[in-house]
């Protein structure tokens, strides 16, 4: 806990629209400094620990949610406050999320990796809205998503079996390389 005057984290904005990134890492911080039952609710952890943990949240809240936390001197009430205030962001990035994953099309990007980029980034708010994703879904989602052009190649792709993303990825990464040369 030395290093509790460090901001480590994204701070949480006054709008909340980063809350579900945000909450993830003082969680696993917590946690990884055995203060997780500091913000449960019905835990008595120590004077010490419950001040270790009101060092280190505040640092990590926009300037306009410090105020109203100023003398709180038990984590747990601004973690509960916190999470009523912005867990509704839930309902906002999923639509949009999967939204995006739908019309997602690997012809609709120029180059692989930009196509590769998106579908992460839609998997990572998918994926923090609490929908899974698997290598079958992306795999689906790639072969299925291919110019008409394409199909001889979808196909083929299709009859070499892959069951990881990564080696579909790559064998269509040398495949955008051996063209371009």
């Amino acid at each position: 806990m030395s290093n509790l005057a460090k901001i480590d984290f994204i701070v949480l904005d006054i709008s909340g629209k980063n809350y579900l990134k945000w909450v993830l890492d003082p969680e696993i911080h917590l946690h990884a400094n055995n203060l997780e039952n500091t913000i449960r609710e019905g835990n008595q952890p120590s004077l010490q620990d419950r001040a270790k943990a009101m060092i280190f949240l505040p640092r990590h809240l926009h300037e306009g949610l410090k105020i109203e936390y100023l003398g709180v001197k038990d984590p747990a009430m601004p973690w509960k406050n916190l999470e009523e205030r912005y867990d509704h962001q839930n309902s906002i990035i999923l639509p949009k999320a999967q939204y995006d994953w739908m019309h997602l099309c690997l012809q609709d990007f120029k180059f692989v990796n930009e196509y590769n980029s998106a579908l992460f980034k839609i998997i990572s708010q998918l994926t923090l809205c609490g929908d899974k994703i698997t290598d079958e879904d992306i795999l689906e989602k790639t072969s299925t998503t291919f110019h008409a052009s394409n199909m001889l190649l979808q196909q083929q792709y299709r009859e070499r079996g892959f069951k990881k993303y990564s080696q579909l990825i790559s064998c269509i990464l040398v495949a955008e390389q051996n063209n371009e040369l």
